[in-house]
């Protein structure tokens, strides 16, 4: 049976690809065949060299636009109920997040409204967030638990962010975060708590729920033991893990992650020597959340030059939650990590694409545009994508492409 091909020419295209160069990968006048069959790169290049190939079945000019891999945002929570615009204004009146989490607020309210909130409720709040990060050029996203906090809770959460990917046709890669508070009746019994997600973890991986363990390691979540305990359960299961850590104070839990070779530890603003030094060892990405960092207005910064020095590939993620980032735009954060953290727009790009891949265990397949890749990227209404890093409060998303397939449906 012969296999049938989208042929895509005429366009300008930061790939990302290293082995063309060690920056944007920059094609001026590109092509790129598709495999229709399964949404895999057959081959791209300059377009004066697009011979001898198979013949396609479809040809797509793209007008000499701009095309960049689609972005990918791999520390979200998306499958949640409630607001916390209340909190918002308690913080403005001189309350601090912690004092808000100790006081019942925080994580433990979006809990209540989650638990109290049905499974298609639960399904079209993220259904309508996941359509506003595709808007904006994404075409992977890693979905958290971690508002449910009960077996019955955590499990349906995840059901709906598989639901999600497969309503959309998204890449949706499902992380079981249910040690991120300890839920009221738990109070004063953490250790018990923490049996109890040890204990539903191997019942959740069995009905292929859980991609990836994470855990919040924090002076109001757990303490570095506790997270050593839910690292163990997802090593015995073969489940990669991930971690909040030193957002707001140094825990050391970016060095138990790294014991444990994390796809990735995230926040990261107290990070210590120590910290990055077993992060580089262990190979593990750091994936910095400017919203986070914005919204609850921190004043230290991650340590971005000692990452780079250190050699530790820097992801960016929206971190889109409730309580400390509520925000939908990739292309905001990028600006955010240029002028507050200063990292350099190719930097930022690549944090939503490579680096972000590597986050999720997905380098393989996932942020580059090169033969044998995924056929997921964005078509771009700007002439450079420093363009998109530098401006903001624009959706300039011309097409959106997902597994080979154009998806105007979600662009317009």
């Amino acid at each position: 049976m012969n296999s049938s091909f989208t042929l895509w020419r005429n366009f300008r295209v930061a790939t990302f690809d290293e082995t063309r160069d060690a920056d944007w990968g920059w094609i001026e006048s590109a092509a790129m065949l598709i495999r229709d069959a399964d949404g895999v790169i057959e081959w791209i290049g300059e377009s004066e060299n697009a011979i001898n190939l198979p013949k396609p079945s479809n040809d797509i000019d793209l007008g000499g636009a701009l095309v960049t891999p689609s972005l990918i945002d791999c520390h979200t929570h998306l499958v949640y109920a409630g607001s916390r615009a209340r909190e918002f204004e308690m913080r403005l009146e001189g309350a601090s997040y912690e004092d808000i989490a100790r006081a019942g607020g925080g994580i433990r309210s979006t809990v209540a409204a989650t638990r109290a909130a049905s499974d298609e409720t639960l399904f079209v709040l993220a259904r309508e967030r996941a359509l506003a990060l595709m808007r904006e050029g994404v075409a992977t996203i890693e979905i958290k638990s971690g508002y449910g906090l009960t077996e019955i809770d955590e499990a349906r959460t995840l059901c709906i962010a598989r639901r999600v990917g497969e309503t959309l046709g998204l890449d949706v890669k499902t992380t079981y975060l249910a040690a991120h508070a300890l839920p009221d009746e738990f109070v004063g019994r953490a250790d018990d708590y923490i049996d109890l997600v040890c204990e539903w973890m191997p019942r959740l991986h069995a009905e292929k729920l859980i991609d990836a363990v994470d855990a919040f390691c924090e002076r109001i979540g757990f303490t570095p033991e506790q997270t050593r305990r839910v690292f163990e359960c997802a090593k015995s299961l073969g489940i990669p893990v991930k971690l909040h850590a030193e957002q707001l104070s140094d825990q050391g839990g970016a060095a138990r992650a790294s014991e444990f070779n994390a796809l990735s530890c995230d926040h990261l603003e107290h990070l210590s020597d120590e910290g990055i030094a077993a992060m580089a060892s262990a190979g593990v990405t750091a994936v910095l959340l400017p919203g986070a960092y914005y919204f609850l207005r921190e004043t230290r910064l991650p340590p971005v030059e000692k990452l780079r020095v250190a050699g530790i590939p820097i992801a960016l993620a929206t971190d889109h939650n409730p309580g400390s980032s509520p925000t939908l735009s990739p292309l905001l954060m990028m600006n955010m990590a240029c002028t507050l953290f200063r990292m350099t727009p190719l930097e930022a790009w690549k944090g939503f694409t490579t680096n972000a891949a590597r986050a999720l265990g997905l380098h393989a397949t996932h942020g580059t545009l090169k033969t044998g890749r995924k056929a997921n990227f964005a078509v771009w209404n700007a002439d450079h994508p420093r363009e998109l890093a530098y401006s903001f409060g624009q959706t300039p998303v011309k097409s959106l492409v997902v597994n080979g397939q154009r998806r105007e449906d979600i662009v317009q």
